[in-house]
């Protein structure tokens, strides 16, 4: 009696416990989330496209590894031995806004924008590799605080960012190159990256 009952239970359980397993198969691979909309292979192409423009020597002269600042497509050393100097803003007698204005000066060749400094120390971009340079600006200890959102806000709203677009005109008079992404084409990769998760690649 009690055989037959066992074989009456069992039957349903081995059911169950089928269907629990198949379950937890299909949660477990995002892949097959259908609320997933953003492939690993888009969000890589949205980071390259990122990362195309973070690693521009628009960006990078801005973020040097030696606390001096760079100018120009060849990255040299800023004229006049400038330093960056308290509070990022080079030296006390002659700081950055002595002569970056917030806009460009298309008549003595000098760049300008609002905000004009360098980054932080913290922010050391120079040298580093694209997934360090992604690293650190997530990175709130890096990053000023910042939380994934506005880390993505600075990224796409800054002026001084958005400015790397629209450089203006060298001392020789010949317009500086901006990045190799199309501005609106950078800021819908940003933020589909970060909407995917802000997923860093391996190198």
């Amino acid at each position: 009696m009690k055989s037959s009952r066992l074989l009456f239970i069992l039957p349903p359980f081995l059911f169950a416990t089928i269907l629990l397993a198949a379950n937890m198969n299909s949660t477990e691979n995002p892949s097959d989330d259908p609320t997933s909309n953003t492939h690993p292979t888009e969000s890589d192409e949205n980071f390259d496209k990122m990362m195309a423009v973070l690693t521009h020597q628009r960006c990078i002269n801005c973020h040097p590894s030696d606390n001096i600042p760079k100018q120009g497509e060849d990255s040299h050393p800023h004229y006049f031995g400038m330093a960056r100097g308290a509070g990022n803003m080079g030296f006390e007698a002659i700081n950055c806004n002595a002569c970056h204005q917030s806009e460009n000066n298309d008549y003595s060749g000098v760049p300008g924008a609002p905000e004009w400094s360098l980054a932080p120390e913290s922010m050391k971009w120079e040298g580093l590799s694209r997934t360090e340079i992604a690293e650190s600006m997530l990175d709130r200890a890096r990053n000023g605080g910042r939380s994934p959102h506005e880390v993505l806000e600075r990224l796409t709203e800054h002026a001084l960012v958005l400015w790397a677009w629209a450089p203006g005109i060298g001392a020789s008079g010949k317009p500086r190159e901006a990045p190799p992404v199309p501005v609106d084409e950078y800021i819908e990769a940003v933020k589909a990256w970060f909407e995917a998760g802000a997923i860093i690649p391996a190198e």
